[in-house]
């Protein structure tokens, strides 16, 4: 059996690339699981009524915090003494903590319950927040970030999952109609919210901003959270966590520090080897045993192997602008944070208005001709930004923006849809932490790779001269788009008929496909 995944609000999400991070997959719960509380079944109408809202507000304060830092990252890296480059790690390590923790949030809410599990995520969350607060230096900032991520990644997933097993699936449409609206409002006022407090206040205050809010999300959760736990959880993949986790982390590193030049040639070659090692023996292990830390055995399905790999290469062209933007618009126009920020608001716009054609493009041509065309067309997109430059109109940056976030929001709409279109219901949950982790290691390394390149270009040049700079971020530009044109070549993979269950596209045979 199939999983029928329709084009709707929980499927259809913002893109990561687009400084509007995307919802991670809904999990479906798995069949046959047996649980310590009946779905629904103890529940008074009020807890039923508030649980949505409870899981969107972490969304609100997750979605919020990965935005909200993108317009502050000048005027941080000024107060830091700092490169602007070099606070590139302090965006990658949350994300990255986020890939790393995510595959062990659905057994930890299993062996200790999700009201327990989920309430410690707010608090490590909120604590990550209070510590980023107090930062004197970006290494104190990174592990403040690192913190913060360990919270998100139980926080999201777990929440979700108490919401498929509180509410008969044919309700899942609705409740995950309130829960996406955060993911929507968060991004959209993020980075405008975090220029103008970087124009009238302190940095420091973006974090403080988390605190009312999970202090509002523990006490939600202390009345109206429930306790769901799996008695038959299996024991905790211990071995595929730690060769997972240091394998992507030294990946990680070496993206972030490569064209630094902070490390010589044959010690960032034999940190790259070591993770290469590391994560292949992962693979191994995770073939080898029932219950490995990610169900690697999902790949042999086509559609949800090209969606998600293939959305793993396109991340990587595009996650990067988020970061890339703010410096161009700050140091390259002379922007100041606030309207810097505003920039932004377009490509939020442009993402709300995708989900209302979405639907109906996906039913007319088909996840192939959709993924294939539009992928192209956002890599022409990054390509223009390469006009963009001192004495730009905003006529042009305005435009220019919002096509960026129509056609990352279809992309991303498109890729996130296609997962589930054959996985078996007993596979869904299995399949959403992969797909998942990979959307936040292909964001964090997107963000490395962007920085990577600007760094690279400008070669060892002032970062903060907008002589130098900007030539240096045309070329990251260029060199992003290009990749993300030749990743349309993934999607070739595709049949013209995949994906026809979710997107109710009537394909034509194979044999007269065009």
């Amino acid at each position: 059996m199939r999983v029928d995944a329709p084009v709707s609000s929980d499927a259809v999400a913002p893109a990561s690339g687009m400084a509007v991070p995307e919802p991670l997959p809904l999990p479906v719960a798995d069949e046959g699981k047996k649980i310590k509380e009946a779905p629904g079944a103890a529940f008074s109408p009020a807890t039923l009524g508030v649980l949505p809202w409870l899981v969107a507000v972490a969304l609100f304060m997750e979605n919020l915090d990965a935005t909200i830092l993108n317009t502050a990252v000048p005027t941080m890296s000024a107060n830091l003494g700092v490169e602007p480059l070099s606070l590139k790690s302090v965006l990658t390590s949350y994300t990255l903590s986020l890939a790393v923790f995510i595959p062990i949030s659905g057994w930890m809410a299993d062996r200790f319950g999700t009201k327990r599990v989920f309430s410690l995520a707010i608090l490590f969350f909120m604590i990550g927040s209070i510590l980023c607060a107090a930062s004197s230096s970006p290494p104190m900032l990174v592990v403040s970030r690192i913190i913060q991520g360990m919270g998100g990644a139980m926080m999201i997933p777990v929440g979700r999952l108490a919401l498929v097993r509180s509410y008969p699936r044919s309700e899942m449409l609705r409740i995950t109609t309130y829960v996406i609206i955060p993911a929507l409002i968060g991004p959209l006022i993020g980075p405008s919210l975090g220029g103008a407090i970087i124009h009238f206040f302190s940095w420091r205050v973006i974090f403080l901003l988390n605190i009312p809010v999970a202090l509002t999300g523990l006490w939600l959760a202390h009345r109206h959270m429930p306790d769901y736990r799996d008695e038959k959880a299996p024991p905790l993949d211990r071995a595929g966590f730690v060769l997972f986790g240091v394998g992507i982390a030294l990946l990680s590193y070496v993206l972030e520090v490569f064209g630094e030049h902070t490390l010589s040639m044959p010690v960032l070659s034999l940190m790259t080897l070591v993770s290469v090692v590391m994560l292949t023996a992962y693979w191994r292990h995770a073939r080898k045993i029932a219950t490995p830390l990610l169900a690697m055995g999902l790949f042999k399905i086509r559609t949800f192997r090209v969606s998600v790999l293939g959305g793993f290469v396109t991340r990587l062209g595009i996650g990067g602008m988020p970061f890339l933007l703010p410096l161009l618009y700050q140091i390259g126009l002379g922007f100041p944070p606030w309207q810097a920020g505003m920039l932004t608001i377009p490509l939020a716009l442009a993402a709300i208005g995708m989900k209302v054609i979405s639907r109906p493009l996906l039913a007319r041509f088909g996840h192939r001709q959709v993924l294939i065309v539009n992928t192209v067309l956002l890599g022409l997109t990054i390509m223009v930004f390469t006009r963009v430059g001192q004495g730009a109109s905003l006529w042009m940056i305005v435009p220019l923006s919002f096509m960026q976030g129509f056609f990352s929001s279809l992309q991303f709409t498109s890729m996130n849809t296609l997962i589930f279109a054959d996985v078996e219901d007993k596979d869904a949950s299995k399949a959403s932490s992969i797909s998942s982790t990979g959307q936040q290691m292909s964001t964090s390394f997107g963000i490395a790779f962007a920085s990577m390149l600007t760094a690279w270009f400008l070669g060892g040049l002032d970062q903060t001269d907008p002589v130098q700079t900007v030539p240096a971020l045309h070329r990251a530009f260029w060199t992003m788009g290009v990749l993300t044109v030749l990743s349309s070549a993934t999607f070739w993979g595709l049949k013209s008929s995949d994906g026809d269950n979710v997107s109710r596209h009537h394909a034509e045979p194979e044999g007269n496909a065009g």
